[in-house]
């Protein structure tokens, strides 16, 4: 994996422009940036990753709205400096709310939509359900990138009966604080456990991803 992505020609900001279709109607989707991590990522995922310029930090196309991408095929160019991937794309690709961030076009002096929205980007990105994806991958990039002094990675380190027995603390916890009938102990507690089982999530190899689907397949 790390040979091919030796081949790739970065520029001098150790980034190549990517462009994502959708691998059925080969519309394109969008256009971002992706360094050597972010490449790395998406290779060893099968999810697209990016490199935000403007926030400066790596980014999982769809951490924030679940409108993930799931990548079918990779193309390189002639010169290996620019990458065509093709996805299957969770409902839309822009932050507008339009299936396409190519919506527009240019029709005399004006820009003209020729494309409906596909959802309410404000409903989406006022949702804080998000914060569920990035504890989520905070917990994962600690397993990955060991921090000293890390709580998570203290319980990475003593495995999988440690982090067993801290869930059957927190449920007994969690428990303790329904019966107190106290909301921000229970606030509190939940807060606790769900860290912690995500935890195990992580240390058994299971996405939140996975977890939705299963909740969604009992709807």
């Amino acid at each position: 994996m790390n040979k091919l992505v030796d081949e790739l020609k970065f520029d001098d900001k150790g980034l190549v422009p990517a462009i994502i279709q959708d691998h059925t109607t080969n519309k394109v989707l969008m256009m971002a940036y992706m360094n050597r991590e972010a490449v790395e990522k998406t290779l060893e995922t099968g999810k697209t990753h990016f490199w935000s310029r403007s926030r400066n930090k790596l980014w999982l196309k769809g951490e924030t709205s679940g409108h993930f991408q799931t990548v079918k095929t990779i193309f390189v160019d002639c010169d290996n400096d620019t990458l065509l991937i093709k996805v299957e794309q969770v409902e839309a690709a822009c932050h507008t709310g339009h299936f396409s961030c190519f919506y527009r076009q240019i029709d005399g002096d004006q820009l003209a939509e020729t494309s409906n929205v596909v959802f309410d980007p404000e409903k989406v990105y006022n949702d804080k359900s998000h914060v569920l994806q990035e504890v989520y991958d905070i917990i994962a990039d600690r397993k990955l990138n060991p921090k000293e002094g890390s709580y998570t990675n203290n319980l990475f380190e003593k495995g999988i009966n440690k982090i067993l027995k801290k869930i059957g603390e927190e449920s007994a916890e969690v428990i303790i604080a329904a019966k107190n009938q106290s909301k921000d102990e229970i606030r509190y507690e939940v807060a606790d456990l769900m860290y912690h089982l995500f935890v195990m999530l992580v240390e058994s190899g299971v996405s939140l991803e996975e977890i939705y689907s299963e909740l969604k397949s009992r709807r």
